[in-house]
C-alpha cells in the first residue's frame, strides 16, 4: 500500500501548521525569529515528510505498529537534526522534545482528521 501523490501535499501542509508553533514554543526565549522558526519548520518537514509518504509506504505495511515507529522515529530524528543545525540556542535536549512533542501531535491530529473530520483527505 501507498499513499496517493494527490494526498501529499494537504498531509504535508496539515503537519507543518500543526508542528510550526509546537517548535517556536520550544525555541522561545532562544530563538528570537519567528521566521527562522517557521523556515527551519518547513524544511525540517521537508527533509522528513516525503521519505514517509513515499518511502517507507513501500518498506512497511502502513497502518502497523512497526511502520508507525519507524516512519515517526525518522522523522524525529531528522527534524531534531535540523532544528539544532538552524535555531539559536537551541540544544539537542530541547531540539528533540521539540520534535518528539510536533510529531506526536501532528501523528494524533493528523489521524482524527482522517478518520472524523476529513476522511479522505489523506
Amino acid at each position: 500500500m501507498f499513499f496517493p501523490v494527490s494526498a501529499w501535499f494537504p498531509a504535508f501542509v496539515v503537519t507543518v501548521v500543526i508542528e510550526g508553533p509546537i517548535v517556536w514554543w520550544f525555541a522561545r526565549g532562544r530563538e528570537t525569529s519567528v521566521l527562522r522558526v517557521g523556515a527551519a519548520v518547513l524544511l525540517a518537514n521537508l527533509a522528513s515528510h516525503p521519505a514517509v509518504w513515499f518511502i517507507f509506504t513501500q518498506l512497511f505495511l502502513v497502518g502497523t505498529v512497526s511502520f508507525t515507529l519507524a516512519t515517526e522515529a525518522w522523522a524525529v530524528c531528522v527534524e531534531a537534526v535540523l532544528y539544532i543545525l538552524a535555531l539559536r540556542g537551541v540544544g539537542p535536549w530541547r531540539a528533540v522534545a521539540a520534535s518528539l512533542v510536533a510529531n506526536v501531535a501532528s501523528y494524533l491530529v493528523g489521524l482524527l482528521v482522517g478518520r472524523f473530520l476529513w476522511p479522505g483527505l489523506f
